[in-house]
């Protein structure tokens, strides 16, 4: 049977049905100009950051996607069924490569492969093991070494897509140019700045009405408004909350975000090894400060881990309980005297520097000296995941890898999640999440992912300030972007100049 788990959120826009966007000419509206935020980390590798990219511009695809309300969906498979806990067949669509050559179940079981062998691994495999085996041309077999009743939500995860053969080098490299099975192609990657795409004709879903689309990461914030006020480019994503209302209305949309901005604690070395300084830190933080003087009314103060956009947390929320007392001013002052934390941001998100500045004014005011480091995030992630820091002022999108909140508690706050920025080690906290992850009933699995978030807010490694509201821009001059509030999808085969 089919994944019987109730949507977890509703909002999201995928491509779904095979021929959608496709006219009978297969016709082409020109291409569009794209500027992105964050430039590449790892060549567009979809074992980084990268991968929500392949999937923002529809370059590779998994075996299931995500479909409006947040539902596992076929893609490149077109029908599964689970047999038992921990296994999971696949049936394949007739669909080919970029390149010409057709998904087959061997060549899922070779992506599937590499996933699980990548180091570090995905985020969305922090806490499953699964090994995939080719039954025949068309069928795959997924089996989990745990039960994992989420798996083809799971496989939706942009780090799963599925890419051929020649994608994957021998150094552990991967590489989507021209590797996908999305309705476009890369055909060129410049550095860190600029990517060409163009439409690939063989996509199983239908052509493309676009022609194809040209990529520039512009990681200032500004820029990227200028740059579609301008009309350097048709699309601009996360447009600054200072620079939104300069833009004309008709070319600004406001989009309910899953993404909660964070003040991280670095638990593992450093000054917030101390429960009671990070309570400390806690109690002097105040993120409705933020909302209107940074945010510009952009954003709502944080309940949480997860905010309003998701919908279903408002009335599950448990009572966080057993924190350590914080530490006085003045045992701040004597116990961090010589002292420096280290708060570091990044500049992709413009609201983020400034936001640094409000928080380093509200910890110096509880007894911290607070030392910025402000950089562009690929230039920082290695040293953030090195624990080299003492807190970041992090934005994250709780729902990004699976739709799933499991995936992202799991990845960020257990005691091996390959993102876990606060290096946090609490035997209660990883208890609470296998729970969750165990849960196969969509109230229970809710319930317990409400009560691991408490215990992760416990241990105060991570501060929740406010719950964003993204606003993308576009010019008036396009139809079909896709307003994901996981900011997963942006364009699709429908989407096109007028």
């Amino acid at each position: 049977m089919t994944l019987a788990l109730t949507p977890l959120l509703a909002g999201c826009f995928v491509a779904g049905a095979e021929g959608s966007g496709s006219d009978a000419e297969g016709g082409s509206a020109g291409r569009l100009r794209v500027a992105l935020a964050v430039p590449p980390v790892q060549a567009l590798s979809p074992y980084s950051n990268d991968a929500t990219v392949l999937s923002k511009l529809s370059v590779a695809e998994g075996l299931t996607s995500l479909d409006k309300n947040g539902a596992a969906a076929p893609a490149l498979a077109k029908s599964w069924r689970q047999t038992s806990d921990t296994t999971w067949t696949f049936e394949l669509r007739k669909a080919t490569f970029q390149n010409g050559t057709p998904v087959t179940a061997e060549s899922v079981v070779n992506a599937l492969g590499h996933a699980d062998a990548a180091k570090p691994k995905p985020r969305v495999l922090s806490d499953v093991t699964l090994t995939a085996k080719a039954d025949d041309a068309d069928t795959v077999t997924i089996d989990t070494k745990a039960v994992d009743p989420v798996l083809p939500l799971r496989l939706a995860s942009p780090a799963l897509a599925i890419l051929s053969d020649k994608a994957y080098a021998k150094d552990g490299t991967v590489s989507p140019v021209g590797t996908g099975t999305g309705p476009f192609k890369i055909t060129k990657l410049t550095d860190k700045s600029k990517a060409a795409l163009d439409r690939y004709d063989g996509y199983w879903g239908g052509k493309a009405k676009a022609s194809g689309i040209d990529v520039t990461w512009i990681a200032d914030g500004t820029a990227r408004a200028n740059a579609l006020r301008g009309g350097d480019v048709d699309i601009a994503e996360w447009i600054p909350t200072a620079q939104a209302k300069l833009l004309d209305a008709k070319t600004r949309h406001e989009v309910p975000s899953v993404r909660t901005d964070s003040l991280v604690l670095n638990t593992g070395s450093g000054l917030f090894t101390d429960p009671a300084l990070r309570a400390a830190a806690r109690e002097a933080v105040d993120g409705s400060a933020l909302v209107d003087s940074v945010f510009g009314g952009y954003a709502d103060p944080a309940q949480g881990l997860f905010g309003p956009a998701v919908s279903w947390v408002t009335d599950k929320r448990v009572e966080v309980t057993g924190r350590a007392q914080a530490a006085t001013t003045a045992q701040v002052e004597a116990g961090t005297k010589g002292k420096t934390l280290r708060l570091a941001t990044y500049t992709n998100r413009t609201e983020l520097p400034e936001a640094a500045t409000v928080l380093q004014q509200q910890l110096e005011k509880a007894g911290f000296t607070v030392k910025q480091d402000v950089r562009e995030y690929t230039r920082m992630e290695a040293d953030l995941l090195a624990g080299k820091y003492d807190a970041l002022v992090f934005s994250r999108v709780t729902l990004l890898d699976t739709g799933d909140a499991v995936a992202y508690l799991a990845s960020d706050y257990t005691s091996d999640g390959v993102y876990n920025i606060a290096r946090l080690k609490d035997a209660k906290v990883d208890e609470a999440i296998k729970a969750a992850a165990e849960e196969g009933d969509t109230t229970k699995r809710r319930q317990k992912i409400m009560a691991a978030e408490a215990e992760i807010l416990r241990t105060d490694a991570v501060v929740p300030l406010i719950h964003e509201k993204v606003v993308q821009g576009i010019s008036a001059d396009v139809e079909g972007v896709l307003l994901d509030p996981r900011e997963r999808s942006l364009i699709d085969v429908d989407t096109h100049l007028k």
